[in-house]
């Protein structure tokens, strides 16, 4: 086995950071007393989030499902590694896009779909695409669309609570409020941000997590690593298009599909390719195979 990085241990840190922001910002909103409201309305967009992943993320890249004839190779490693994972095979769909990428969701490995781009199955070799499909699987058996809904909740209500410090202010007047005017123009401000960065943290965290997970349900960490230079360069010479419905399913692919520097790389959902690919290096280094 590999180095071990207690990506779990981190996410759950990192969940526990989104609480501290949230009531931070709660604790303000009319004395607190509106935060339960909040948390509710978030309760019921993660539950919906949720329960339509599949739906939303397939409708948003035009995936259609394929058969085994259409696509033989999918549908064999896909049953080899749902098989050897004891696990039921997803339903598989194609988009049809040359951007190069794939994506597993739903809400449990009872209701998953796996989907690749017609990019993404022209560009690897078989090899690499099982590297790839097994880190999609991994998705799903971590439950990471569940965490994902739960952590985009959490900074949705984060937002909204800031808004709703800046129009209806703290408990009290402004004057009883302990923020002040400068600290709760910095409430308004920050904590949206510090709610963002923590769900692109957990979102990158869950990333490192498929990898080394799926390759270990390989047995074949240098494939992935080998697919995820190729769609590193294939993602920046055809990247999707900034339109809202893709960037809110953006997190769920294997690479990030756009292009972007600077802040962009700040906020983005997905670890730098050079390190996933050093740690699947090393993995591998660790297991006696050879490059």
């Amino acid at each position: 086995m590999g180095k071990r990085y207690f990506n779990g241990l981190k996410t759950g840190g990192l969940f526990v950071l989104l609480w501290v922001v949230l009531l931070a910002v709660g604790s303000f909103v009319g004395s607190g007393q509106y935060i339960w409201i909040f948390a509710g309305l978030g309760v019921i967009g993660t539950i919906y989030g949720y329960w339509n992943s599949d739906k939303l993320a397939i409708r948003a890249m035009h995936a259609r499902p394929v058969t085994e004839v259409e696509q033989p190779a999918m549908y064999r490693i896909v049953r080899e590694l749902s098989a050897q994972a004891n696990q039921p095979m997803p339903q598989l769909y194609v988009s049809p896009t040359q951007a190069p990428n794939a994506f597993a969701t739903g809400r449990n490995p009872s209701n998953a779909a796996v989907c690749c781009t017609e990019g993404i199955l022209g560009l690897l070799d078989e090899r690499e695409l099982r590297g790839v499909l097994g880190h999609e699987l991994m998705h799903v058996y971590n439950r990471d669309i569940l965490i994902g809904s739960v952590a985009a909740a959490f900074a949705g209500i984060i937002t909204a609570a800031a808004q709703m410090l800046f129009f209806f202010g703290g408990g009290g007047n402004g004057r009883d409020n302990p923020l002040g005017p400068i600290g709760m123009l910095a409430m308004l401000f920050l904590a949206p941000i510090a709610a963002a960065l923590i769900r692109m943290a957990i979102s990158r965290t869950r990333e490192y997590d498929a990898d080394e997970d799926g390759a270990s349900l390989t047995g074949d960490p240098l494939a992935l690593a080998s697919a995820l230079r190729k769609l590193e360069r294939g993602t920046e010479a055809r990247p999707l298009p900034q339109d809202p419905k893709l960037e809110n399913v953006s997190h769920m692919m294997i690479a990030n599909p756009f292009t972007g520097a600077g802040m962009a790389k700040l906020f983005s959902t997905h670890p730098p390719m050079d390190e996933r690919i050093g740690r699947l290096e090393g993995m591998a280094r660790a297991n006696g195979q050879h490059f």
